[in-house]
């Protein structure tokens, strides 16, 4: 029996709570579009045995060197061996074999292991479930422990309630950190910073560009842990939180409020809603490049692809060097078979975006687009 649908018509709580009723044996997905980010969970008789998550995996070995139970030379000790004798023995378990943990310190970590990305899913409130039944001998051969759902249903209550303590550092997942203004760095004095290693590799991560969120995908951990470290840091007048509208000293909060509303209705599939939400960010602050972009993403995926490029060229006019506006309008544009267009945005694009993910895409993108472009140019005079 297959059991689906929105988060923001079943929470993930509920969800956890059913399957755990039920004693449910199986596969839950859960996908968010905001995140571009999707996990699995597996339950067995309503028990959870394994989880992952796409961009955030949390693997076994980057943990014990974390918490220094082995080293980097050990763990590749390990790795080599495994791709050597193909025995179909897990990671973990050679490392047992080979001494450098116990049996019992490998169960303790497969369980933080999992804690952890079960937590961070419990936090989505966007995007979509889908669980399907399936037999034991189908999961994943790392499914060796059983973790009580209520037990982790109640951990996430607790670390809900530390999510309000740094509220007031840490605002949302939407938030950029910055590094501290003069005044700030001068309140903390001449002293050295006295900073865990987890807070130094969020520091180090800190660009001024990058959410929270984005921060916790490159650094490959817990929204929640980077989310904890930053507020020390902001404690430790360090870094300081901005919002988007913040960073350039312009913006309506209310418009980048609707933008915000409009993007979780996009990642639920409720398009309408969606541009009905971009529509009024963009008439409390006609400036408002998220709310712009909100709408663009609603109209295209309503099929309304040229009201999708027309709404990008608004947004282009409020910000004419915004990056996220360029890379958008070139998709738009190509969809639209509007090649001239797409290609010179993608060139305004490449010059100044950082990412280099988006980069290597848009850069392909370019190549074919200008290669049909000729073609057809081509075409036309023959």
């Amino acid at each position: 029996m297959a059991i689906e649908g929105p988060l923001r018509e079943l929470g993930i709580h509920d969800v956890f709570q059913l399957l755990d009723l039920s004693r449910k044996t199986g596969a839950l997905r859960v996908t968010s579009g905001l995140r571009d980010n999707e996990g699995t969970v597996y339950f067995d008789a309503g028990q959870v045995v394994y989880a992952a998550v796409r961009s955030n995996p949390h693997p076994l070995g980057a943990m014990l060197i974390r918490s220094g139970r082995i080293t980097e030379g050990e763990l590749t000790r390990a790795r080599l061996r495994q791709a050597e004798e193909r025995d179909g023995r897990r990671l973990g378990q050679l490392l047992v074999d080979d001494g450098f943990i116990s049996a019992r310190e490998l169960d303790r970590q497969l369980r933080l292991q999992i804690e952890a990305v079960v937590f961070e899913l419990l936090s989505w409130r966007e995007g979509f479930f889908s669980f399907v039944e399936q037999n034991v001998a189908e999961m994943p051969a790392e499914a060796t422990v059983r973790i009580s759902a209520e037990s982790l249903l109640m951990e996430a209550a607790r670390r809900m309630d530390e999510w309000g303590a740094i509220a007031d550092q840490v605002p949302s997942l939407d938030a950029i950190p910055a590094l501290a203004t003069t005044e700030g760095e001068s309140a903390a004095g001449d002293t050295p910073l006295d900073l865990r290693l987890e807070e130094w590799e969020v520091l180090a991560a800190v660009d001024g560009v990058r959410d929270l969120r984005a921060i916790a995908t490159v650094l490959g951990r817990s929204e929640f842990d980077v989310a904890k470290c930053a507020a020390e840091l902001v404690r430790a007048r360090v870094l300081e939180m901005r919002t988007p509208y913040q960073l350039d000293g312009t913006g309506d909060a209310a418009a980048y409020s609707q933008a915000e509303r409009a993007a979780v209705l996009l990642a639920d599939g409720d398009f309408e809603q969606a541009l009905a939400e971009a529509r009024l960010g963009i008439a409390a602050d006609p400036a408002c490049v998220p709310a712009h972009l909100a709408a663009a993403r609603a109209l295209d995926r309503m099929g309304r692809v040229q009201e999708s490029v027309e709404e990008l060229r608004r947004a282009a006019l409020s910000s004419s060097d915004n990056t996220e506006v360029q890379r958008a309008l070139g998709y738009a544009a190509a969809r639209a078979g509007q090649l001239a267009e797409a290609i010179m945005n993608w060139r305004l694009y490449l010059h100044a975006a950082t990412d280099s993910r988006q980069r290597d895409e848009v850069r392909e993108a370019l190549r074919s687009a200008t290669e049909l472009h000729e073609m057809l140019e081509a075409y036309a005079w023959n």
